[in-house]
């Protein structure tokens, strides 16, 4: 985390390009020190194999992977996806092979392959929950993040993520559970009335840091056949059209919780998008809606974000977490007039116009 009363400056009278700066771009989550900000997010690549001809993954932060379940799981029927203006809606519904398949084929995969591996777990039961993180055992887990955006059949149907409590019981189970050396990050929904009562929660009960944010909840009505476009109605909406309501999100519990580490997501398509979520409060992004249209993206992204460092001067990332924060700086005239002097300023230096006429005689 950043001392925001320090010296560091944003400069913004002067960006040309200084490469010659080497930007640290190591960052610190929970009990890892990650060697880069830029991971990828949950759910737009599975396991990461897709991304490999088009970003060297082992120099990206991670790879979280596609929420993974206790059993195989169809997903909901399609239409599953919906283009929005400036985003998507997707009602995939977890589809997966389940945990048991998920570590013989993906997770040795990325081990192999040398790349951090986040697993992304959900569930729909406390449970569930605790079954998914003592599997983890033993496994060439980097992170843990607990997906909590998900119907808790025990209770009507009520979203982990929307109610305290609920939230609060499942990083229980998973903190329990899950290999006590490895970090558990909650992923929240900004579908509540309180952010910050939830991530505290979460953190009160075990967590080491919090993802923010999932998607949000939308629908979309095709005007011609009159009904929802999405099989399932409703659909998560991703992309650039959420970033000013995940930023919010970040801002908010990094002003509440600032020794809590955040990752945040939600409509990331450059390195510039990617500084907002750091000076907000966020440790490290996760890219994921753009991946569809530049599978390259988080390689990118990670570029521009050392870019623009070093064109503000900035030696450290680390630095410029939760900077936002800081107070404002007053600006005063360097020599200011004293107040009530108009008129005797006139009298001493009487006004002139720009333009003088001489007086033919």
């Amino acid at each position: 985390m950043s001392d925001v009363s320090g010296d560091v400056r944003l400069r913004t009278d002067d960006l040309e390009p200084s490469y010659d700066i080497d930007v640290d771009m190591t960052t610190t989550l929970g009990k890892l020190e990650i060697p880069d900000p830029v991971f990828t997010a949950s759910g737009c690549a599975a396991a990461g194999r897709e991304l490999a001809p088009f970003n060297d993954l082992r120099a990206l932060g991670g790879v979280v992977t596609k929420s993974i379940l206790l059993g195989p799981r169809a997903g909901r029927a399609t239409p599953r996806m919906a283009e929005t203006p400036s985003g998507m809606l997707n009602s995939i519904g977890l589809q997966g092979p389940g945990i048991d398949a998920f570590l013989d084929r993906d997770l040795r995969w990325l081990e192999d392959n040398g790349v951090r591996a986040v697993v992304s777990i959900a569930g729909t039961s406390v449970d569930d929950y605790s079954k998914l993180a003592s599997k983890l055992r033993g496994q060439p887990v980097t992170m843990v993040e607990v997906n909590i955006s998900c119907p808790n059949v025990e209770d009507r149907g009520q979203v982990f993520a929307c109610e305290r409590n609920a939230a609060a019981a499942v990083v229980q189970a998973v903190r329990r559970n899950a290999p006590s050396q490895v970090p558990v990050f909650v992923k929240l929904s900004p579908d509540v009335t309180d952010i910050v009562d939830i991530a505290r929660a979460c953190v009160d009960n075990g967590a080491d840091g919090l993802s923010l944010v999932n998607t949000t909840l939308g629908i979309v009505i095709d005007p011609d056949t009159m009904r929802p476009v999405l099989a399932g109605v409703t659909g998560g909406l991703s992309g650039p059209a959420i970033r000013p309501l995940a930023l919010r999100c970040v801002w908010q519990v990094h002003q509440a919780l600032p020794e809590v580490p955040l990752m945040g997501i939600g409509g990331i398509r450059t390195g510039l998008d990617a500084l907002e979520f750091i000076l907000a409060g966020a440790s490290a992004v996760q890219v994921g809606t753009v991946i569809f249209n530049d599978p390259s993206a988080p390689a990118r992204i990670s570029r521009e974000l050392r870019a623009a460092l070093a064109q503000r001067r900035i030696a450290r990332l680390r630095d410029v977490v939760g900077l936002a924060h800081r107070p404002p700086e007053l600006s005063i005239p360097e020599e200011p007039d004293p107040p009530g002097d108009e008129e005797l300023v006139a009298e001493v230096a009487p006004h002139r116009s720009a333009v003088s006429f001489e007086e033919d005689v």
